[in-house]
């Protein structure tokens, strides 16, 4: 494995320190998504609020996650890498921050539908970025070490949340993210490369819209589900809201010359 590349302005970078900040930044954000579901009850306890309540900590992240998702490839295509990687992360430092500091609830909520944003946008960039640096025949370790992070961080944030939790403040649970958050900022400030050539298009105004209410209608409705059952009359809502949304937002694709999120490739059988 070279230890050097080109980027899209034909200046050598170093791959390999540009693959450990990427890493390291992927790695703390898919640890916020999970070490979560251990605090909920402290939370409960700390802001009094009811299970129900509490739970749009998870709902509501899921629900702004699964939005950015698909609007992450048009960004990708339209903003220079490293711009945005800096501006995903400074947003996902700034939602810690604020839940960090939380004094209620509601702050407490805002902060965390800020990371999702953040986090929306920096895991699908991991997958392209690692795909777009490395050659044909390096693509599967690449893919590996990205798949290791992924799978690490939820294999250890339950056992962490929970030992913080037991000997420590709930405000640890940001806390200890700020300065990885602030570590992988400087690293990319000299090491993250615009690597990903730019296609601009303009946003295109119906998938936007067709996107962000099918899939946050399919994922509310996942996730009230759980405490309202299959059968509730709103996840039933929901769920149908959200297939129609997400149908029209796939024929939309399918016919556009330049599709806001390519799915053609589902029709190659090859």
């Amino acid at each position: 494995m070279t230890l050097s590349s080109v980027d899209v302005h034909g200046k050598t970078y170093n791959r390999i320190l540009l693959v450990i900040v990427v890493m390291i930044g992927s790695f703390a954000t898919v640890l916020n998504q999970t070490f979560l579901a251990t605090a909920l009850p402290t939370f409960m306890r700390v802001f009094d609020v009811s299970t129900a309540t509490v739970q749009w900590l998870s709902t509501g992240f899921l629900l702004v996650n699964g939005i950015m998702i698909p609007i992450s490839a048009w960004l990708a295509d339209n903003v220079p890498t490293k711009r945005l990687y800096l501006i995903t992360m400074l947003i996902f430092f700034c939602g810690t921050l604020i839940a960090f500091q939380a004094h209620s609830f509601a702050a407490l909520l805002v902060g965390r539908l800020i990371q999702a944003v953040g986090v929306g946008v920096v895991l699908p960039l991991l997958q392209i970025m690692m795909l777009e640096i490395f050659p044909a025949n390096q693509r599967g370790q690449a893919m590996g070490l990205a798949g290791i992070v992924v799978g690490l961080a939820p294999a250890v944030s339950p056992t962490l949340a929970g030992y913080i939790l037991d000997h420590g403040s709930w405000r640890i649970l940001f806390g200890m993210l700020l300065p990885i958050i602030a570590f992988v900022l400087f690293g990319a400030l000299f090491f993250m490369k615009d690597v990903l050539p730019g296609k601009p298009s303009q946003l295109d105004l119906w998938s936007t819209i067709t996107s962000t209410l099918g899939f946050g209608s399919l994922l509310y409705g996942f996730s009230t589900a759980g405490n309202d059952g299959w059968g509730d009359a709103k996840v039933l809502i929901a769920l149908a809201v959200g297939l129609v949304f997400i149908a029209l937002f796939i024929h939309r694709q399918l016919t556009m010359e330049r599709p806001f999120l390519d799915l053609r490739v589902f029709v190659n059988h090859h």
